[in-house]
C-alpha cells in the first residue's frame, strides 16, 4: 500500500507539499498539485480519511455500540437509528460489544481519535467512571440505557413501569407464582424491570420468590432450558415475564411439547413485540418499546451535541410503554374484550 512519502518520492516534492495538497491548502501552486495528482494515480494511494478528520474535525460518522446484533430489538433499532441518520447526513458504524469491556473501550477509541464524531450507547458494560473520560473527546449519548449518575442525555424507556404494567396485568388473570426473566444485557434496565413487577405484587400482597428468577437468558434455545427448569419445580409458576420475545417463544415451543397448555398452565408475557410474537400460536403477549421515537430523539441529541461540541449536559427523554395483548396470557373467550 502506498504512502504519502511515496506520493512526495515520486513527484519529486517535500512531504508537506503533498500533505497541503491532501488538505487543500491554497498555497500550492497548479503545477504542483497537477504532479502530486498525478503521482497519487500512478501509485493507487487514496488519502487515509482517518487522518484527515483529525485536522477537520469532523467525519460525517457516529458510532453506535450494541452488546449483540442479532437481537432481534437492537436489529430493529439500528435500521430506524440509520435511517434517521442517513436523513441529516450522517453515516453509522456498527460496534458489537458482545458484553466486553475491553471491546466497548476500542470502540469508545474511534472518538478518542477523531474516526467518528460521536457514539451512541445502547448498553453500557464498564462502570461509569471509565466511559466519563471519553467525553473530552466528544458527544456520548445513552438510548435503551439509564445510567443516574452520567452527565449525558439519555434516552430509555421507563423500565418500572413496563415491569409494572406487566405485573398487573398477570394479576388481574388470576396469577400469583410468577416467574421472571433477564435477559443481562441492561442491568440497570433489568432491575427496574424487575422492581416494578415486585411493586406490582407488593401492592397485591403476594410473595415474589428468588427461585423464580432467571438470569442472561435471551434466545429461544434459552427460554426452552428455563421451562424444563419451572417445570421440574415442586411448585411451579403459573406465569412467566420473559426478558425478550425470543425467550417467550422458546418458552411456549418447550411447554407445548410436554403437552402445557398456553395460557391456561402458564402465561407468557414477552418484551419488545418483535415480529416473532405474532409467528407462534398462540401469539404472544409482549410489551411494546416506542423504538421509533426513541432512535429518533438519540439521532437528534447526538447530532445536536456534534453541532454545538457541547458533551456533558444533563438531558433525561423518557419514554413509556404499553402492552399488545394476545393469546399467550389471555384465554381466547377474552382476547377481543382485552385486545
Amino acid at each position: 500500500m502506498s504512502t504519502i512519502e511515496d506520493v512526495a518520492k515520486l513527484a519529486g516534492l517535500s512531504r508537506t507539499t503533498v500533505s497541503r495538497v491532501l488538505n487543500d491548502h491554497p498555497y500550492v501552486s497548479d503545477e504542483k498539485r497537477k504532479l502530486i495528482q498525478k503521482a497519487m494515480e500512478q501509485l493507487g494511494y487514496v488519502p487515509n480519511s482517518a487522518a484527515r478528520s483529525l485536522r477537520n474535525q469532523k467525519t460525517g460518522i457516529i458510532a453506535v455500540l450494541i452488546p449483540k446484533i442479532s437481537t432481534p430489538f437492537f436489529s430493529q433499532l439500528i435500521e430506524i437509528l440509520e435511517m434517521k441518520a442517513s436523513s441529516k447526513g450522517y453515516q453509522l458504524i456498527i460496534c458489537q460489544t458482545q458484553f466486553s469491556k475491553q471491546k466497548e473501550c476500542r470502540y469508545l477509541n474511534l472518538l478518542k481519535t477523531k474516526q467518528v464524531d460521536g457514539v451512541i450507547m445502547t448498553a453500557v458494560e464498564n462502570d461509569w467512571s471509565v466511559i466519563d473520560s471519553y467525553l473530552n473527546y466528544g458527544p456520548i449519548v445513552l438510548c435503551n440505557e439509564k445510567i443516574d449518575e452520567a452527565q449525558i442525555p439519555m434516552v430509555y424507556v421507563n423500565q418500572a413501569q413496563s415491569g409494572y404494567l406487566v405485573g398487573k396485568h398477570l394479576l388481574e388473570r388470576g396469577h400469583t407464582h410468577i416467574a421472571y426473566c433477564s435477559n443481562g444485557i441492561s442491568s440497570e434496565g433489568m432491575r427496574a424491570r424487575l422492581e416494578g413487577l415486585q411493586s406490582a405484587l407488593q401492592e397485591a400482597k403476594v410473595h415474589s420468590y428468588d427461585k423464580y428468577y432467571f438470569d442472561r437468558v435471551s434466545t429461544i434455545e434459552d427460554g426452552k432450558q428455563v421451562f424444563r427448569k419451572l417445570a421440574c419445580m415442586k411448585v411451579s409458576p403459573t406465569a412467566i415475564f420473559a426478558g425478550g420475545d425470543a425467550v417467550a417463544a422458546g418458552i411456549i415451543s418447550e411447554a407445548k411439547k410436554h403437552g402445557w397448555r398456553i395460557p391456561e398452565d402458564l402465561a407468557v408475557v414477552g418484551y419488545d413485540n418483535m415480529e416473532i410474537t405474532k409467528l407462534v400460536e398462540p401469539m404472544i403477549t409482549a410489551v411494546i418499546q416506542p423504538v421509533d421515537e426513541m432512535a429518533g430523539k438519540s439521532i437528534d441529541v447526538i447530532c445536536e451535541k456534534i453541532h454545538k461540541k457541547q458533551f456533558r449536559s444533563i438531558e433525561r427523554h423518557e419514554f413509556s410503554s404499553k402492552l399488545a395483548y394476545r393469546g399467550s396470557s389471555i384465554e381466547r373467550e377474552n382476547l377481543v374484550a382485552t385486545s
